[in-house]
Formats: structure tokens, C-alpha cells, sequence
């Protein structure tokens, strides 16, 4: 038997409400939550069942009996709250994307590594049933040479210009919101491009909101990725190969099942079933890399975060030269 994983969560946002929820479905519990208000940290605690409801960042992450700290705060505060509670030896699982830029993603590796701590980007779609079947079947290379990768994530949102999607402040846009499924679904599959392109349509308060991108890889791959929050979408992604192709149904970075389809002519279906929304797949991960003494995890790499923050610069710098 082992002593339940006891997490500090900092931000009371939608993302931190699905991952408590969650974690009941894993060997772990809420310990502390903190916000920049007390009334909601209490309204937090109320509805988790929290003893300990911190009106502050600070007091999360230096209470002793939290053991990893959960970053659930909007886009330009992850790099802050993440070094936070890494100053105070605490491990720690940043919600997506890591952070705004690659060099604030640099920065909380190097401190990370430097003290000998925890660090891992909250993509949770790593760590589900299906998206592990998928690395399972790339693995054995039964599609042969990837030759595509396809990806979309596109949502309606209403145009209210303190929404975090649209408001700068905020870390506004789709790409850093929704983008950053496609994209990182692309690194998983065929790693960092060699090129790319994009095209941006902007939103009504100067974000991106429509984007298309493609990327270009040194063994001739090709990435097509789409995101947009002005429509919903299909929320589907394929890889193409020599020998066959993956087909994952919407909403493609959920739970969901996929079809293999061979060149031969067979196909072959894959379904799971999930408990909860899935964040508490990640949480599981974080848990045995902290219990086998593992400072990053080999499914959501470190370098491979800020690659993909360095791949999301270059797409907004692509579209700003075309």
C-alpha cells in the first residue's frame, strides 16, 4: 500500500474543477487549493471537500504536506506560479501550454533540472487509453513510413472580449488554447519540423483565431493542422503511412476509439473505456514518476515541451511574414 499523492492545486478555473474531480478516480487527494481570492478557494474547498483553502499562491506551495503542485491558472501566469513552487522544492504539473513563450519554457527546465525536481506539461491526451494505443501501434510500425498527419480542434465561443480565448491579458488566441493539441499531437507522431507555415485570421480584439498550419519534416512527412474558435469542428486527426492509416474520431485529444485501415484492405477498430473526463490518467503518470524517483516523464518530455513552444512561436512568426 502506498500513501495517497497529495496535491496543492493553484487556479479554481474550469481545468482545475475537471482534474479534482478526477483525481477520485486515482490513489490521491486535494490537499490545498489556492487562489488570488479566499472566497473562492473556499467555494473550491466546499465543493472537493478541501480542509485547506489558501487565499494565496504562496501559502499552497509552502504548506509541508503537499507533495506536487498542480498550475491550473491562465497562460501568462503558468511560467510565474511554476517557478513558484519550484523556488520552494516542490514538484510540479503545468496545465497547457507550458507556458507563453520558449524561453519562459527554457527557464523552468533549467530550474528544474538545476534543483533536481518534477516538471511536466498537463497534456493530458498523452496519457489516454487510446492516444497509448496509437504510440503502441507507431511503435511496432505497422503504418509503415509516416507520410501525413492531420489535426483540427475548432470551438464556438461567443465574442465577449473578456473571454480568456479572446482577451490578450489573458493569453488569448486559439492557437495557444487549441492549437496547441494539433501541434502537439503532431511532435508526438513525427517530432519537431524542419519548416513551417501558417496563416492567421485575427480575432475581433487582435488574437489569432483561425489558424492553419503546415509543417514540414526532414524525412519528407508532412503535418496539416487546423484550429480556429470560431466554429466547431470536426476535432478529428489521421496519420497516413506507407502501409496504412489511423483514423481518430472527434474529439480526437478526449477519450476516444480509432480505426486502423491497412493498405492490404483491413480495418480493425479500436475501442476504450474511460472513467471521468481523463485527466486522471496524467495525474497516475505523475504519481509513478515521483514514486520511481523519474524527474520528467518519457510520454511528455521535457525538451519536447519546449519544442513545441518554440514550433508555436514560429507559426505566429510565419503568419506575421505572410
Amino acid at each position: 500500500m502506498t500513501t495517497p499523492l497529495r496535491w496543492g492545486i493553484i487556479g479554481t478555473g474550469g481545468i482545475a474543477h475537471k482534474f479534482a474531480r478526477d483525481l477520485e478516480y486515482v490513489d490521491a487527494l486535494v490537499e490545498a487549493v489556492g487562489s488570488r481570492s479566499q472566497e473562492s478557494a473556499d467555494a473550491f474547498g466546499d465543493e472537493f471537500g478541501v480542509a485547506k483553502r489558501y487565499g494565496s499562491y504562496q501559502s499552497v506551495v509552502e504548506d509541508p504536506a503537499v507533495d506536487v503542485v498542480y498550475v491550473a491558472t491562465p497562460h501568462p501566469m503558468h511560467h510565474g506560479n511554476a517557478l513558484l513552487a519550484l523556488e520552494h522544492d516542490k514538484p510540479v504539473l503545468v496545465e497547457k501550454p507550458f507556458t507563453m513563450t520558449a524561453d519562459q519554457a527554457r527557464e523552468l527546465v533549467a530550474v528544474a533540472r538545476a534543483k533536481g525536481l518534477f516538471l511536466m506539461e498537463a497534456m493530458w491526451t498523452r496519457f489516454l487509453p487510446h492516444v497509448k494505443a496509437v504510440r503502441g501501434l507507431l511503435a511496432e510500425g505497422v503504418l509503415g513510413d509516416i507520410v501525413t498527419v492531420e489535426a483540427d480542434h475548432g470551438q464556438w465561443f461567443e465574442k465577449d472580449p473578456g473571454f480568456r480565448l479572446f482577451a490578450p491579458e489573458l493569453g488569448g488566441g486559439a492557437l495557444l488554447d487549441l492549437g496547441v493539441y494539433p501541434v502537439s499531437f503532431a511532435s508526438m507522431v513525427l517530432g519537431t519540423p524542419k519548416s513551417v507555415t501558417a496563416v492567421v485570421t485575427p480575432a475581433f480584439t487582435g488574437v489569432d483565431a483561425t489558424t492553419s498550419m503546415l509543417f514540414g519534416y526532414d524525412s519528407g512527412a508532412q503535418a496539416i493542422l487546423t484550429c480556429t474558435s470560431l466554429a466547431r469542428s470536426e476535432t478529428r486527426a489521421s496519420i497516413v503511412g506507407t502501409e496504412g492509416r489511423l483514423e481518430i474520431a472527434g474529439d480526437f485529444y478526449s477519450p476516444s476509439s480509432f480505426v486502423l485501415k491497412l493498405r492490404n484492405g483491413t480495418s480493425e477498430p479500436f475501442e476504450f473505456t474511460t472513467q471521468g473526463r481523463g485527466l486522471h490518467y496524467q495525474a497516475t503518470e505523475v504519481a509513478r514518476c515521483l514514486r520511481s524517483g523519474e524527474l520528467e516523464s518519457p510520454s511528455m518530455p521535457l525538451d519536447e515541451s519546449v519544442s513545441i513552444m518554440e514550433t508555436m512561436e514560429k507559426v505566429l512568426q510565419s503568419s506575421l511574414a505572410n
